[in-house]
């Protein structure tokens, strides 16, 4: 199977026109699709939230020469490759092992069932969760009501289904908690903000927040669960992987950079 074949069944299942429409209608920077193109027969497909170094090792090992990832292997224009940079150490690698790439960035977070949404479940969320900033599919990010709980059993609770010990918890342990506003990787903004606290959330669950975005919200009245970027993704883009590995013809695999749980 060629890679414009693998590709034509991922991108009918996660839309790279998800990516553009979100950048059209809210603005934005992303380079999903096919990011690098050895020009070889695909033998298998590690699928890996990052184009590290670990996720490229596994693809040697194991003879897979495609690696789909989430985020993008370039994400903005490369003035040079040179091996003693941790980038163009990467895409060295990969074109040396005649390893293609294919990333699904914002496409993937937008998606219906995608990492936003996961992220989402995964905080206790459940049924239709609608996005608040729709696409024509999908979209990004939710506001939705769990099972009434504690502050501190809701961070022990996302902890656990997101398999990371890396939590940064701002609020007392003892609140309650019954509605959750979520936002994969590090889309929390101002707008975020003033969105959950309107609707009545008591939590915000995000990643890499910005200061000035943590008082805000702070002050907003907004408790704070903020993860590590990889925790807040990796989850919902395994789940993606669990849904596409049968449907892609070849053998797939699935890396996590154990270091970053």
């Amino acid at each position: 199977m060629n890679l414009r074949e693998v590709y034509d069944r991922l991108d009918a299942a996660v839309p790279k026109r998800l990516s553009d429409e979100y950048i059209a209608a809210y603005g934005g920077h992303d380079n999903s699709g096919v990011l690098i193109d050895c020009g070889k027969q695909i033998t298998g497909a590690v699928f890996s939230l990052d184009c590290s170094m670990g996720a490229l090792e596994a693809a040697v090992r194991s003879g897979k020469n495609l690696l789909v990832t989430h985020h993008p292997a370039i994400f903005r224009p490369v003035a040079n490759l040179r091996v003693t940079d941790p980038l163009g150490r990467r895409l060295l690698m990969a074109a040396e092992h005649g390893i293609s790439v294919i990333s699904m960035h914002l496409n993937a977070d937008c998606v219906p069932g995608g990492t936003d949404e996961q992220l989402a479940r995964a905080c206790g969320g459940s049924g239709a969760l609608p996005p608040e900033e729709p696409v024509s599919a999908g979209g990004y990010g939710r506001i939705f009501s769990v099972p009434r709980v504690s502050f501190a059993q809701f961070c022990a609770h996302v902890g656990q289904e997101l398999n990371t010990k890396r939590l940064f918890e701002y609020g007392k342990g003892e609140d309650f908690v019954e509605k959750v506003a979520s936002f994969c990787g590090a889309g929390a903004d101002g707008a975020a903000v003033a969105r959950a606290a309107a609707a009545g959330a008591q939590v915000l669950v995000s990643a890499d927040i910005k200061h000035n975005i943590l008082c805000d919200a702070l002050e907003s009245g907004l408790k704070i669960l903020q993860l590590t970027h990889y925790a807040s993704e990796n989850y919902g883009f395994k789940h993606l992987y669990k849904k596409l590995c049968g449907e892609l013809g070849v053998p797939c695999e699935y890396h996590e950079d154990e270091f970053m749980l």
